[in-house]
């Protein structure tokens, strides 16, 4: 599979924008029980962004946060087609799917002079100080729930055309490292360093603003909702029943280990 990938959460807000875009790629076996129902495993590569100053919302800009991660995803669930699909019915069909997976995130931002900064051991928003004890560190491998559908064709007997979209919400809301309200800045400095108040409010490298550190418990992010994650490409698949039954075809080149015990 070959797409892009985007995000909806703290820095995004826009289901469909029109920013972000990333290159995303996977690989994907799937086994059919019958034409219409089966189950699918895969493995996706993907990289994910926003900027605070691509919004329009105010608040958001001022703000000014930005974040990457790479996002690599293992999962598995089931696939329906809603019409029959084989050698002996339709040749395309509309599908659903819906499943399980875990993926790795580990979010960053860049400095003003360029460098990557990895923003988890900051604590940005005092994760795993002992004076906010209900803010655990976050881990870098989660769980998501995928849903989407699309569309499959055949090409011949062999080949599998499919285009999909595909759905991940997450089992957390740190995706892009954005959650819950601020922390007072002296304790996060002492705590984490002067980079962890640097990179949890921005607003300071902006030209001509002025502005101050929020106060203790103003809104950072919505702990109410986690955050998406989405693909969306093209699958080229082999459909391998079209090279007929492997099994057979080796007990005729191999009979002396593919022979039949008595």
């Amino acid at each position: 599979m070959a797409g892009v990938a985007n995000y909806y959460g703290d820095l995004q807000k826009e289901y469909t924008p029109d920013y972000g875009y990333r290159a995303m790629g996977g690989i994907f076996y799937k086994y059919f029980f019958n034409p219409r129902l089966g189950v699918r495993l895969g493995a996706s590569y993907a990289s994910i962004t926003a900027a605070d100053s691509l919004s329009s919302s105010t608040a958001q800009q001022i703000r000014n946060l930005r974040f990457g991660t790479n996002i690599f995803e293992m999962h598995g669930g089931f696939e329906l087609n809603l019409f029959k699909v084989d050698f002996n019915y339709s040749k395309f069909s509309p599908y659903i799917f819906a499943g399980v997976a875990a993926f790795y995130s580990n979010p960053y931002t860049d400095a003003p002079s360029g460098e990557r900064v990895y923003l988890r051991p900051l604590s940005t928003e005092g994760q795993g100080m002992p004076t906010y004890p209900d803010r655990k560190e976050y881990s870098v491998i989660n769980a998501a729930f995928p849903i989407g559908g699309g569309l499959k064709v055949f090409v011949g007997n062999t080949l599998m055309i499919t285009a999909e979209l595909g759905l991940r919400y997450t089992s957390y809301d740190y995706l892009d490292d954005v959650s819950k309200s601020y922390v007072p800045l002296d304790s996060l400095a002492a705590y984490r360093g002067q980079a962890a108040a640097d990179f949890s409010f921005r607003s300071d490298e902006l030209e001509g603003f002025d502005g101050n550190y929020p106060d203790y418990k103003f809104q950072r992010g919505d702990s109410k909702a986690n955050d998406w994650y989405w693909f969306g490409g093209i699958t080229v698949g082999i459909y391998f029943q079209s090279f007929g039954n492997t099994a057979d075809y080796l007990a005729t080149k191999c009979p002396g280990i593919f022979r039949k015990r008595r």
